[in-house]
């Protein structure tokens, strides 16, 4: 008689996306330890994707492990917090196989045209993050269930936007606080999103959207302002990551079209 065991490694039940998100954390800390304890330039050289190393043909692995890599804490944690919600949804509807391929897929994609971006604007600034791979995930549900709502927690952004644009102008001696006052203000909206007070929900500015028009509102704004004011985002990888979720979206579509169109009237 076969018995069951419980227990087992407290991993084997999680979803692609948590153990993702665990990946990017532990990748995160051992990039601190990298930074701050041993040199930031080995950081920058063998994590990091400089696109003058990536044309010469050096640390082609580079294009790997930036998507998995965060230099600022707050830079990991608005990326895991957008993951865990986009990539647990999306996970339910496709499978764990298909969105990990879609995830590793996007964010190579999205490290190619950010490499293809600094060529184009003769830009060499090394580049982290998990967002082109995000954007990825995005893109597929924006094609399966585009009249689904979700909400855009705008305050943090406006004061990011804000933090870049008064830089400048603020002076060294308060640079410190000013910066502490804005992080206290964007971790602050975060967690007021999930207060049970409605008008303390309305600290952090949600706003309602259909699932197609959130990849426009995250990306048209950010580029057309990073034409007058120096952005520390890279766009170029949420627009290639978000073309491959895209095309793999539309290429679900036409393979599964009862399945998609079912989901799509479900979350409509």
């Amino acid at each position: 008689m076969r018995i069951a065991r419980k227990g087992g490694f407290f991993l084997n039940g999680a979803s692609v996306t948590n153990k993702l998100i665990l990946v990017n954390v532990l990748i995160y800390v051992f990039s601190i330890f990298m930074i701050f304890i041993v040199d930031e330039n080995i950081f920058l050289n063998n994590i990091a994707l400089t696109p003058s190393l990536i044309v010469s043909g050096q640390n082609l692995w580079t294009l790997m492990t930036s998507m998995f890599s965060h230099f600022m804490f707050f830079h990991i944690f608005a990326n895991m917090f957008s993951l865990f919600f986009i990539g647990n949804f999306l996970e339910k509807l496709i499978g764990k196989k298909r969105l990990f391929w879609v995830y590793i897929f996007s964010g190579l994609i999205g490290g190619i045209f950010f490499v293809l971006s600094g060529m184009i604007f003769s830009n060499d600034i090394p580049g982290v993050g998990a967002s082109g791979a995000i954007f990825g995930l995005l893109g597929v549900l924006a094609v399966l269930v585009p009249y689904s709502k979700i909400y855009l927690i705008a305050g943090p952004l406006i004061v990011i936007l804000a933090q870049v644009v008064l830089s400048p102008v603020i002076p060294a001696n308060l640079a410190g606080t000013f910066n502490f006052i804005f992080n206290i203000l964007i971790f602050g909206m975060i967690f007021a999103m999930f207060s049970l007070n409605s008008n303390l929900r309305k600290f952090a500015i949600p706003v309602e959207l259909p699932m197609w028009l959130l990849p426009v509102v995250a990306i048209v704004p950010l580029v057309l302002i990073g034409f007058f004011v120096e952005l520390p985002i890279g766009n170029s990888a949420h627009i290639g990551g978000l073309i491959v979720g895209l095309a793999y979206g539309f290429y679900l579509r036409k393979k599964f079209p009862n399945k998609t169109k079912m989901l799509s009237r479900h979350f409509s």
